[in-house]
């Protein structure tokens, strides 16, 4: 790996802020000691600008470099989950039910590395970005600071690029593509109203269960009988509850699941064959049903001109770059970055071990110098200075 030596140099500093962002994990917008960390690190640094309070505890800070040239994003997240850890490390959460089981302290850790780095050389014109944003775990930051801070616009972002962390590859590994990377993913409830009563008295009753399991069988046709065999969707009930006794005709009946698409047009056809069964199902059963459609992150999807430059970048740092991956069915809000910018996501490996959001996964302070030098060469190469 062709790691920059400068940032080799302070490895070391890279990995003791992502042990103490590690300790102190925070959940959703309410990232606030985090921010006020990244804000002393970055005053540290001489960054030209710092703008805090941004989507609640966000951070967006401005490094200029020589003269004018192309303004580019980075973006780190910075929130934790509501789980309890079992790593056993020294650096180990001293936050009980709160751990950073998705490596966003390592990803933090990765972009104030690379502002230090570029603070101290500019060795590049026009303008870095740097966006350091909450709740990527829950109510999508992204789309926050986005649709409604609007940092693309008030920051002139051209272009804008994420790294996470991947421990399903080995150390140093960068994995990206173009087009459709991570789903989009929607959440439903269905709620089902009869009339309960005596199981042995079924026609006093208006039984939901019937409707139920008939509307859970036709939904499983959507996949498979609606959209086009080259989407690649999944479509799955999670849940379904009715009854209390076995002598009792329930009042309701809910069903409960999720709809993951990678494309807009796969998303809206799927939506819209859910919506309709369920209205059909409403008439044919004679029953009341209530739909609560919880529409969350749009597709992943990488823009093919800037992933190529990405891949190309990388090769020049990892130790090894994947630029055709093939797609997964998980979800991103950095998807809304990429929706208003192009840009691309990639996967940096960290070693295969514990996944994402299990008790015992912890980011590989060995992949950060990686990381950071992949943003620092990505922004010397695009604004190389003539």
């Amino acid at each position: 790996m062709a790691v920059v030596n400068r940032i080799a140099g302070f490895a070391d500093e890279m990995a003791a802020w992502r042990r103490h962002l590690h300790m102190h994990p925070e959940l959703a917008l309410d990232c606030h000691e985090t921010a006020a960390f990244v804000v002393e690190r970055l005053k540290e640094f001489d960054v030209d600008e710092i703008h805090p309070g941004i989507a609640t505890s966000g951070v967006v800070a401005v490094i200029n470099g020589k003269g004018d040239g192309p303004v580019t994003g980075l973006r780190a997240d910075m929130d934790a989950l509501p789980m309890t850890e079992e790593t056993g490390a020294e650096w180990a959460s001293t936050v009980p039910g709160r751990m950073h089981a998705c490596g966003h302290d390592g990803h933090t850790a990765m972009l104030l590395g690379t502002a230090k780095y570029l603070s101290e050389t500019r060795n590049f014109s026009g303008k870095v970005v740097l966006i350091f944003q909450p709740a990527e775990e829950t109510i999508g930051g992204g789309r926050i600071m986005v649709q409604d801070e609007k940092i693309m616009d008030r920051f002139g972002v051209e272009e804008v690029y994420a790294i996470h962390t991947d421990p399903f590859s080995e150390l140093g590994q960068l994995r990206t593509g173009p087009g459709p990377l991570l789903a989009a993913v929607d959440d439903f409830n269905i709620v089902i109203k009869g009339k309960g009563g005596h199981a042995a008295y079924p026609h006093e009753c208006h039984d939901p269960l019937p409707c139920l399991f008939a509307l859970g069988a036709a939904m499983h046709t959507v996949v498979s009988r609606s959209l086009s065999p080259f989407e690649s969707t999944v479509l799955s009930i999670t849940q379904a509850h009715g009854g209390t006794a076995m002598n009792i005709i329930p009042e309701e009946a809910v069903l409960s699941g999720t709809l993951r698409t990678l494309t807009p047009e796969a998303r809206a056809q799927g939506e819209k064959r859910i919506r309709d069964l369920v209205d059909g199902h409403a008439k044919a059963f004679d029953m009341q049903i209530e739909l609560d459609w919880q529409a969350g992150y749009p597709p992943t999807i990488n823009h093919a001109a800037q992933a190529g430059f990405a891949a190309d970048v990388a090769r020049g740092v990892a130790r090894d770059v994947v630029d055709d991956l093939a797609p997964e069915m998980g979800a991103e809000d950095f998807s809304y970055m990429l929706e208003a910018r192009p840009g691309a996501f990639l996967f940096l490996g960290q070693g295969v071990g514990p996944s994402v959001h299990h008790p015992k996964f912890d980011f590989n302070d060995e992949a950060a110098p990686v990381g950071a030098s992949f943003f620092a060469r990505l922004i010397e190469t695009r604004h190389a200075l003539g």
